[in-house]
């Protein structure tokens, strides 16, 4: 069956970098669009950026000019580098494929 795991996440100063990544298995991984989303405590969850299997990407107008996706399908794996963090940044953030999602990585964007 499909998986995703992700990796990274934490707690970041604003201005702040971070990078999350999500390796998939179980599925034909570069012939898939991969999606970031997030969401924060009392909110709805929100999209933040898309890859699909060409290597067009879409970003969400919150995240555009800071943050980058990319995609590596020799190592099945998708990334987010958040550069230039803030506070409303701060967030739970999954990878998805499809209908599976990851487990979840808190980003917590504080001084």
């Amino acid at each position: 069956q499909v998986q995703l795991v992700q990796s990274g996440g934490g707690l970041v100063q604003p201005g702040g970098s971070l990078r999350l990544s999500c390796a998939a298995s179980g599925v034909f991984f570069r012939g898939n669009r991969m999606d970031w989303y997030r969401q924060a405590p009392g909110q709805e969850r929100e999209w933040v950026a898309g890859i699909r299997a060409g290597g067009v990407i879409r970003y969400a107008d919150s995240v555009t000019g800071r943050f980058a996706v990319s995609r590596d399908n020799a190592e099945n794996t998708v990334y987010l580098q958040m550069n230039g963090v803030k506070p409303e940044d701060t967030g739970v953030y999954y990878c998805t494929l499809g209908d599976n999602q990851g487990q979840g990585t808190q980003v917590t964007v504080s001084s």
